[in-house]
């Protein structure tokens, strides 16, 4: 047989073709077996040759019928042959036939009569075992059972990402009916933003081989455009028996509710670490604005953008809420964003009074006590939670879209309101950010609402301290003097440090300082009584020693107080200076020229603990020596060993100042720190030459009494 002549255009294509057989053939072994008319063999396939087991050889040339049928079944296929032969129909089914080993296999056939260019009819027979034949059909069957009634989504997609096949769970989650897919690329059946990703992922395994498996992909589709959900995603490539890429199947399983569990679970997890972050940071002071600044620290960037805390003036004032008297009057005490923003400059500075709308978020709050949420801001809404219309423009130019209002509520009364906002973090508040923000704001409430309880309870105490203390005469005869008192830093907490400056006859002065073990209202009180009577023990000329030995049973009365206390008289006449100690810090002496010394005191033990005699030591004091009392807290701290800031103390005082008072501020200021936790009392005195000019004791008693 001639070979047909080829184009050269075809050749490419049939040779392409030929390179690229389908299997299934192979799968099914089919035979191919050509009768002549009298019913002899004139042609056997190589698979006639396996499935029958005749060689070519042995089968060309014989009649078939007794070469592979059973004697029995003679007669009919001789008949049907001949049905076949004279009406040309074909013949298909199956029958048992005689393999050569002499096992009976049913063969399932195809028969139809072929015409030569003569006119001469023949036989054609194609046959395959029929136990493959029927394996194969089962499987087509199970994978189009698989396929149609799975309920995950399964599609094919060609090399340019067009769906060749898809089944119907995957078309119900798309919301576009299965023949519309066919031929359309991914991206014009998703064209969401969010399926950019997953497209990105195709090309990849397309491109590597890679598969990926369980690749999350959160959006919305056609069949549910109106709420998000979620698809795990596996992508794995096709490729033939040459390891060519045909394309890529996708398995698409809707895991929305496993999703939005994980969401609901990652939101609660933030919820207890921000809770766990405001009890951590959230009143770690009793300072007002600062508790206010930290409860913002905490809220921002984690719940809102930017939030603004504001306190009801009144209850800073008076502690009491007069929100039925007029429009609220709120004073500003932390305001913070997450990024630079116009909206900052909508919102009233911190330490600013400010009145609100009656229609506005914190003025609502006040009046219902309860919480306000507006999901979506838009015209109207953005100027009822402005504070005017220029506020409005920056805030819808800063993109804010979504804004909460929350009470600060303690002790069952409304003392402030808390707003957040978001702009930049597109999601809108819900119920529980809402939910949150109360929480936050109750927690926060009662530790502002404490600060500002010991803000009043500490302005009460330090006027009543410093009512207590006395006003120095800037000279007494023979001594320059100058004295200090500072509260705690800290925490703004009054003590029970005093000092005390009493005039004596003959020109003696009594020089005391000392304090009062604890704080608050009760240690100031405590500290009064204690200074009193030492002022009245010191007009009856008493060694020092005495006056602590009876200050000593004075306090003990006043249990359960104990104090410390240094008492010294110093007699301008003699230039001496008597002085006792009761349990206290020693004073430091500076002589001219000399470097600053601690006195060698015998120490005793502090008043209120008895049974302990004092001692009075006698030293002299020369023009232009200085002797520096002081309470611990200008040298103890928490961390510094009291040896080493003693002589920090010391390497103060070694320059001379030109003054006294030159030396309390120098101490002060080198000394003291914002985190020391005492308060301190400074007296520091340089003894002077006695001149004509220095008031008489007379004088100087009757001017401090006045």
């Amino acid at each position: 047989m001639r070979r047909a002549k080829q184009h050269p255009e075809r050749a490419d294509p049939l040779a392409g073709a030929a390179a690229d057989p389908s299997g299934l053939m192979d799968l099914l072994g089919v035979a191919a077996v050509l009768l002549e008319a009298d019913g002899r063999i004139d042609m056997w396939s190589p698979q006639a040759e396996e499935l029958f087991g005749y060689a070519r050889s042995e089968a060309v040339g014989q009649y078939a019928a007794p070469l592979l049928l059973h004697p029995e079944h003679h007669d009919a296929v001789i008949t049907l042959f001949a049905e076949v032969m004279e009406t040309g129909r074909g013949w298909a089914g199956a029958f048992p036939v005689r393999h050569k080993d002499g096992s009976t296999r049913m063969i399932e056939f195809r028969n139809m009569r072929l015409t030569d260019n003569l006119g001469d009819h023949y036989a054609l027979g194609l046959a395959t075992d029929r136990n493959t034949l029927r394996q194969v059909e089962r499987e087509l069957a199970l994978s189009n059972r698989l396929v149609t009634q799975a309920p995950i989504g399964l599609a094919v997609l060609d090399t340019d990402l067009r769906y060749l096949a898809i089944n119907p769970a995957l078309a119900a989650m798309h919301g576009v009916p299965e023949p519309d897919h066919v031929g359309r690329s991914f991206r014009e059946i998703l064209p969401g933003e969010p399926f950019r990703g997953a497209e990105t992922v195709m090309r990849h395994v397309l491109a590597s081989g890679i598969p990926v498996v369980e690749q999350q992909v959160v959006g919305r589709t056609a069949a549910d455009p109106e709420n998000e959900h979620a698809w795990s995603l596996s992508v794995y490539r096709l490729e033939d028996h040459h390891g060519q890429a045909l394309g890529i199947a996708t398995v698409v399983a809707d895991v929305t509710d496993r999703y939005e569990a994980a969401k609901k679970a990652d939101q609660a997890q933030r919820r207890l670490r921000l809770m766990a972050n405001s009890s951590a940071r959230i009143g770690t002071t009793l300072e007002v604005e600062r508790t206010a600044r930290e409860l913002a620290d905490v809220v921002v960037p984690d719940l809102a953008d930017m939030v603004a805390v504001d306190l009801l003036d009144s209850v800073l004032q008076t502690g009491r809420t007069d929100v039925e008297e007029g429009p609220a009057l709120f004073r500003a005490l932390a305001v913070k964003t997450a990024y630079p923003t116009d909206a900052a400059q909508a919102i009233v500075p911190p330490g600013r009074l400010t009145t609100y709308h009656a229609d506005h978020p914190a003025s609502q709050c006040i009046r219902t006590r309860r919480p306000l949420l507006i999901a979506h801001l838009e015209g109207r809404e953005l100027s009822r939670v402005a504070a005017d219309s220029e506020a409005a423009r920056l805030l819808a130019r800063a993109g804010v879209h979504t804004d909460m209002a929350v009470p600060l509520i303690a002790r069952g009364q409304v003392i402030g309101v808390m707003g957040l906002a978001r702009a930049r973090n597109p999601l809108p508040f819900d119920e529980d950010d809402l939910t949150l923000a109360c929480e936050l704001a109750s927690s926060a409430a009662l530790s502002i609402d404490n600060a500002v309880l010991h803000q009043h309870i500490r302005s009460a105490a330090e006027t009543l301290q410093r009512s207590l203390l006395p006003q120095l005469p800037p000279r007494r005869p023979g001594l320059q003097v100058a004295a200090r008192y500072r509260p705690a830093q800290a925490f703004h907490e009054v003590g029970g440090d005093w000092y005390d400056v009493i005039p004596l006859g003959g020109d003696r002065t009594a020089l005391a300082v000392g304090d009062v073990m604890g704080s608050g209202i009760p240690a100031a009180t405590t500290m009064g009584r204690l200074r009193t009577a030492t002022s009245t023990l010191a007009y009856l000329d008493l060694e020092p020693a005495r006056i602590l030995t009876h200050l000593d049973k004075i306090t003990r009365d006043l249990d359960p107080y104990i104090a410390t206390c240094v008492y010294a008289v110093y007699d301008p006449h003699r230039a001496q200076l008597h002085v006792a100690s009761a349990g206290h810090l020693p004073p430091v002496l500076v002589r001219a020229d000399e470097r600053p010394e601690l006195l060698d005191l015998p120490t005793g033990t502090p008043l209120g603990v008895g049974g302990v005699p004092f001692e009075t030591t006698t030293l002299d004091l020369a023009p232009g020596d200085r002797l520096v009392l002081y309470t611990d807290g200008l040298v103890e701290t928490r961390h510094d060993p009291i040896d080493e800031r003693l002589q920090d103390l010391l390497g103060l005082l070694a320059p001379a100042d030109r003054s006294v008072e030159e030396t309390c501020d120098r101490l002060l200021r080198q000394l003291r720190h914002p985190a020391d936790h005492d308060d301190v009392a400074l007296l520091v005195v340089c003894a002077q030459p006695l001149t004509a000019t220095d008031p008489s004791s007379a004088a100087a008693a009757v001017h401090t009494e006045t």
